[in-house]
């Protein structure tokens, strides 16, 4: 039976442009973690983070203190965070640490993410042809699912106008402005059926979680959450993923559906018991495809449940209540612990305007990043 691991103290700072650094917002996010633990920095026996663009996680000891502790840097593109937290869990399960900091971070120039092709094992050729535009990665797996499961335009502009209004409730998210489905409809489009107000955008910003073993936990104070399971699965053969430059006849396989079945498993419930969740969304689709993937729904029934407002705050089955990727952006390190940080805020009951009603108890998380990688996590009060 595995050790549990219990969240004590979780931070972030708010997402989108910065005038500070990745690494002074990576401080700052810790800071928050700590004093949310009620614990100093000198108590943490080991750590585990890292960002995609703005440098290495293990020197920001350099402003947290030289206690010599070992602190891993972890680079594992959209799923670092969830990553670095499953390196901290693993770390006080194992029995080499019983207060353990994750943290991820990042700050990336405006525009989109131009990743270079021969960093992920292909061809010059595969970017020359724009191939590497995620953007068109995401229009043809939405297009593609909208036509085998008649999921209609509108449905995606609606998931979008429902991050945007939840943002609008988060003080730390970037798009905090209400955007109706019509206008984002007709928001100019970016790669079919994608319009541009579907998209979430590249930015900066941290989170940090000061995760404990239940000993190190029974002298804090505040709240812990905990952790039923966590876990990380790359793709299989047969799997449609960004940069993933053929697929095979047959049946799709999927990452996300991995990675959330063995999450499940590990922590004894099913999707039907999960009160509040977090999925990658990316874009607008990412989120309709993943509701099914995760084991939320069969695929086809989003289009009937996000019309219905069953994934709003006040819904059957709340999804992003703190907006999402769409309305905090991406800084591609933290936002699997911003996910896990907004889940904390939920079955504790400090979302503020977003709470959940009815005190939410099992909460889910989901990351999704190139090139097939997800993290999944399982929480509870």
């Amino acid at each position: 039976m595995s050790t549990d691991v219990l969240i004590c103290g979780a931070g972030r700072t708010p997402f989108g442009r910065s005038e500070a650094s990745g690494r002074q917002l990576a401080i700052g996010a810790v800071n928050a973690a700590l004093a949310d633990a009620g614990i100093e920095w000198s108590r943490v026996q080991a750590a585990f983070g890292g960002s995609d663009s703005a440098g290495l996680a293990d020197t920001l000891v350099a402003q947290l203190g030289l206690t010599g502790l070992p602190f891993v840097n972890v680079k594992n593109g959209c799923a670092t965070g969830g990553s670095a937290l499953i390196s901290a869990v693993n770390a006080i399960r194992s029995g080499m640490a019983d207060v353990v900091l994750a943290v991820g971070f990042d700050k990336h120039p405006r525009g989109a993410f131009d990743p270079r092709p021969e960093d992920w094992g292909l061809g010059a050729e595969y970017g020359s042809d724009g191939l590497m535009v995620t953007t068109q990665f995401f229009g043809m797996k939405i297009q593609r699912y909208m036509h085998d499961y008649g999921i209609t335009p509108r449905t995606l502009a609606l998931v979008a106008e429902k991050a945007y209004r939840n943002g609008g409730l988060t003080p730390e998210a970037w798009r905090r402005k209400p955007v109706d489905a019509d206008e984002i409809l007709d928001s100019g489009m970016v790669s079919d059926p994608l319009t541009r107000y579907m998209f979430c955008s590249p930015g900066a910003g941290a989170a940090a979680l000061v995760l404990c073993s239940p000993e190190a936990a029974r002298g804090l104070e505040g709240t812990p959450v905990t952790l039923r399971s966590a876990a990380v699965r790359t793709r299989r053969f047969g799997s449609f993923e960004v940069f993933s430059p053929w697929i095979p006849g047959g049946p799709l396989t999927s990452v996300s559906r991995d990675a959330s079945a063995a999450a499940f498993e590990e922590a004894g419930v099913d999707p039907g018991d999960v009160d509040v969740c977090q999925l990658q969304d990316t874009e607008s689709g990412a989120e309709v495809m993943h509701m099914a993937e995760c084991g939320f729904c069969e695929d086809g029934e989003q289009e009937r449940l996000v019309a219905s407002g069953a994934t709003g705050i006040g819904g059957s089955l709340p999804v992003n209540t703190d907006g999402g990727c769409i309305a905090n952006g991406e800084p591609i390190g933290a936002s699997g612990l911003r996910q896990v940080y907004e889940i904390v805020q939920q079955l504790r009951g400090r979302a503020g305007e977003r709470q959940v009603p009815g005190e939410p108890r099992v909460g889910f998380t989901h990351v999704y990043g190139a090139p097939g990688v997800s993290a999944c996590t399982v929480l509870s009060r």
